[in-house]
């Protein structure tokens, strides 16, 4: 029996797949077996090297149902087959691209309908991140194409690279050797699996979100193949894709579809992550963001939230004593005072954030909640800490008086009243403007100063929520 490598299959009547097989063999050096099994028909040649084993065959990969099962019996037994192969388009584009395969209803270019192969969702991220790498500086776009045609019945994961969209592309040797180079610097990163809804062909904001966040994509269904997306094929893109959650490429579906895919999903139970919450996971280990996102949905339903680097820091630095199920609790802070400090000073305070180990949350309305949630460990001095910076940024525009043995913060607002000016003989008019503004003004030969018609309120302000009562109104 033959070792266990990566499969990389082509076939004869692919000329992007010849061109990618012909730059494989440039990069280093490759075995060729002289003799091969007798009884596998298709077989053209095959080339090993240490790690990965080229199978050429003589007819179109698409149409190799259960190949993993041959592969196997004649002794290339694999745990992943790449298909090294041409994407067609008569757009004329220079695209690289990677997908899976299947079908969501009929069987029109190999496979079986309503069926899909088991896809391998680290490798489809490091082949598009390797060859985004590789082809900067040249005209070649990279996409993640939705899944498309066969073979489906394939239990081993398998991954299609690709040259596109034409004759002129697939025989480019620039492309060639992009895409060898990207398959054989496969470099696995265990991310979370997302299972993608919406967009075209060319899955344009998967791709984007694969390429820049820390997550990659299983199947993918675009906007075209909505109307035959059922319970039994989401069931299986998510068990066959070993995916973590859902991504909607909400702007590209309409209302009914996005209604009909979420009445499905919440059925099945499956989470549902917008591009915002994707983009706060980072490197973040997934447990822990599942934590938050759990904690913000209590506190705040359907609230989004940042996590802020220091959060992030602390947690790296801290996570190996970060095993219990409490060690993320609730920050409650003032209504009172977030509001006060928001109002004179959003843009501060949100800055301000940055600097603590925090959670923060926005309503759907977009305001502020008094709710965040930090690190167990120093809970209380970064809530002291937060209600230190709306102190400093409250003083920066009232007079304050701080009175911490009791919680409260007391605000000295003056505020220009009308009706005292016009007391002091002063009628509408520009000098009230003036004297808004803290100028002095004459009226009559009568000097009259602004804190003469300002009206002085002191408001005072709990720096913690009141206990709850029930009996109050």
């Amino acid at each position: 029996m033959n070792e266990k490598k990566i499969n990389i299959l082509c076939s004869t009547v692919d000329k992007a797949g010849l061109n990618i097989k012909e730059h494989l063999l440039l990069s280093g050096e490759w075995k060729i077996q002289k003799e091969l099994p007798e009884s596998w028909n298709e077989l053209v040649s095959i080339h090993e090297n240490n790690k990965y084993r080229i199978i050429e065959i003589d007819q179109h990969h698409i149409y190799q149902d259960r190949i993993d099962e041959k592969m196997k019996k004649y002794g290339y037994d694999t745990d992943l087959i790449i298909v090294a192969s041409k994407h067609k388009s008569n757009d004329g584009r220079s695209v690289l691209t990677a997908h899976f395969t299947g079908n969501v209803k009929n069987a029109d270019f190999g496979g079986n309908p309503y069926e899909l192969s088991t896809p391998a969702p680290y490798m489809l991220r490091s082949i598009l991140k390797n060859m985004q790498k590789m082809a900067q500086g040249t005209n070649y776009e990279i996409n993640m194409e939705s899944t498309h045609h066969g073979p489906t019945d394939i239990r081993t994961p398998m991954v299609y690279a690709e040259i596109g969209s034409g004759e002129k592309q697939w025989s480019d040797p620039l492309a060639g050797e992009i895409v060898a180079k990207a398959i054989l610097d496969i470099n696995v990163e265990n991310v979370p699996i997302a299972i993608g809804f919406g967009g075209g062909h060319y899955a344009s904001r998967q791709t984007k979100l694969l390429l820049e966040e820390k997550i990659t994509f299983g199947h993918n269904f675009p906007d075209y193949q909505l109307a035959d997306i059922d319970k039994n094929l989401i069931e299986q893109a998510f068990d066959k894709s070993g995916a973590n959650f859902v991504y909607f490429d909400r702007k590209s579906m309409s209302s009914s579809e996005r209604e009909k895919m979420h009445g499905i999903i919440r059925e099945l139970g499956y989470l549902i992550l917008r591009e915002g919450e994707i983009k706060e996971l980072g490197h973040l280990k997934w447990d822990m963001f599942l934590k938050i996102k759990e904690k913000v949905e209590e506190l705040c339903t359907g609230g989004g939230f940042r996590i802020t680097e220091k959060f992030r820091s602390e947690y790296d630095r801290t996570r190996k004593n970060l095993q219990k199920s409490d060690d993320v609790k609730k920050i409650e802070l003032s209504k009172e005072l977030l509001q006060e400090t928001v109002i004179v000073d959003r843009e501060a305070f949100m800055e301000s954030l940055e600097k603590f180990p925090v959670v923060y949350i926005e309503k759907e309305n977009g305001t502020l909640s008094n709710y965040m949630l930090g690190l167990a460990e120093h809970i209380k001095i970064t809530m002291q800490d937060i209600i230190n910076e709306c102190i400093k940024i409250l003083k920066e525009h009232y007079e304050v008086k701080y009175v911490p043995q009791e919680n409260l913060l007391y605000i000295v607002t003056e505020r220009f009243s009308p009706e005292m000016a016009k007391e002091m003989g002063v009628n509408p008019g520009p000098l009230y403007g003036k004297l808004a503004n803290r100028e002095t003004v004459t009226v009559n030969g009568r000097t009259i100063g602004p804190e003469m018609v300002h009206m002085r309120k002191i408001k005072e302000i709990p720096l913690i929520n009141p206990p709850y009562n029930p009996t109050r109104s």
